[in-house]
């Protein structure tokens, strides 16, 4: 299994993330995924944004710091095994690995509301 990296090198931890608190941890996957945990939001004291990029982008909010650890532990195998959907771009089975991610991008959403 591929294993996520600080993003931009650690560079973004410290910052305003796009849920107005504080970015605690920011993971990118090599397949294009990346993964957010925010803290003293504007909405919830935790936030995690998690997209796929050209596909997805979404957001959980969670009451508590042990919570959103368990849940970006979570999140972050179930948007690795939707990045290995992606097809590549000479893929013969293209069009139905294209239904498959957005039917694994549905179901995600809905896992993890």
């Amino acid at each position: 299994m591929t294993t996520w990296q600080p993003f931009e090198e650690g560079r973004t931890l410290g910052h305003i993330g796009s849920e107005g608190g504080e970015i605690v941890q920011d993971d990118e996957h090599p397949g294009g995924a990346r993964i957010t945990l925010e803290r003293g939001c504007l909405r919830a004291p935790f936030a995690i944004t998690c997209g796929i990029y050209g596909w997805m982008v979404h957001t959980r909010f969670l009451a508590d710091e042990e919570t959103a650890q368990h849940a970006v532990a979570a999140l972050k195998p179930a948007l690795a095994e939707i990045v290995a959907l992606i097809p590549s771009e000479d893929a013969a089975d293209e069009a139905q690995r294209l239904e498959a991610v957005a039917a694994a991008v549905a179901a995600f959403t809905e896992r993890y509301p």
